[in-house]
């Protein structure tokens, strides 16, 4: 007879208020290791999390929450809804003021505003453009998350509104110091698309002219994670650092002890 086995609780519930939940645990490094499962999640913002979400986001044991919204992102969707004994660290990402014009005519743009804006690749360069500008210009703060991390801040949820873009990268910047390999943090970060998990656009202008195919076509590069995004912050840092070492070393001051103590909280033994 054949004994059947526990079923092993989901960490991707059917949670009803917060989009692009999951844990990366599971994900393999290139020296044999994987990033062990409830020590790192990353989602969307939580403040529109149901009770039962909050409850079980706390049964997540969390230590830390890092929110890298701004002051705009947060006007628009609020604050994150409160865990119990759990702290939650704002580090923006972007500045309120950037795009504040752009992300109100994608709201609020009428047709032809959105072809002027959005069209001929002008999206998805802009995007591009953004990943980039979180690789250089943002060094402090993925420093500051990847030294909390590296002390006392595990288990922790990184997210942002989506929990694609900068959630995103920070996550892959934290995969890098541990040794995942490029191909599996694409994989994981590519999961954001899965249709449950996509960020829902909220339109000024909700009529069937509003969110018309044609304008949800011109939207899509803004809401999508395309391995092309991702592909341009690994190429910023191999320009401007050299490789992953340097950039770790020299632009976010994580040196060799630091990142063990990383692989320590985030991996397996092995």
């Amino acid at each position: 007879m054949t004994q059947q086995q526990p079923e092993v609780p989901s960490t991707e519930p059917a949670l009803t208020g917060v989009r692009n939940f999951r844990d990366v645990g599971g994900l393999p490094t290139t020296d044999g290791h994987r990033v062990r499962p409830g020590r790192l999640f990353r989602s969307g913002h939580l403040a529109g999390a149901s009770a039962a979400d909050a409850a079980f986001l706390s049964s997540l044991g969390l230590h830390t929450v890092f929110d890298f919204r701004n002051a705009a992102d947060l006007k628009l969707d609020g604050r994150d809804v409160e865990l119990p004994g759990v702290r939650n660290v704002n580090i923006p990402l972007t500045d309120p003021a950037d795009g504040a014009e752009f992300w109100r005519m994608v709201r609020d743009g009428d047709l032809d505003q959105l072809r002027s804006l959005l069209s001929e690749g002008r999206a998805a360069a802009r995007m591009t453009d953004s990943y980039r500008a979180i690789i250089t210009d943002r060094t402090a703060e993925l420093s500051q998350v990847l030294h909390a991390l590296a002390e006392d801040s595990v288990p922790a949820l990184l997210h942002c509104a989506a929990g694609k873009d900068r959630a995103g990268l920070s996550v892959a910047v934290t995969l890098l110091a541990v040794g995942v390999g490029r191909e599996a943090i694409e994989a994981d970060y590519l999961k954001s698309n899965d249709p449950h998990r996509r960020y829902l656009v909220r339109r000024g202008d909700s009529s069937a002219s509003g969110t018309s195919p044609e304008v949800m076509e011109l939207l899509s590069p803004l809401f999508d994670a395309r391995a092309e995004y991702l592909a341009a912050a690994f190429e910023t840092i191999g320009k401007t650092w050299g490789g992953v070492d340097r950039y770790l070393a020299e632009g976010l001051g994580i040196g060799q002890e630091t990142r063990e103590r990383l692989r320590a909280r985030l991996l397996d033994e092995g």
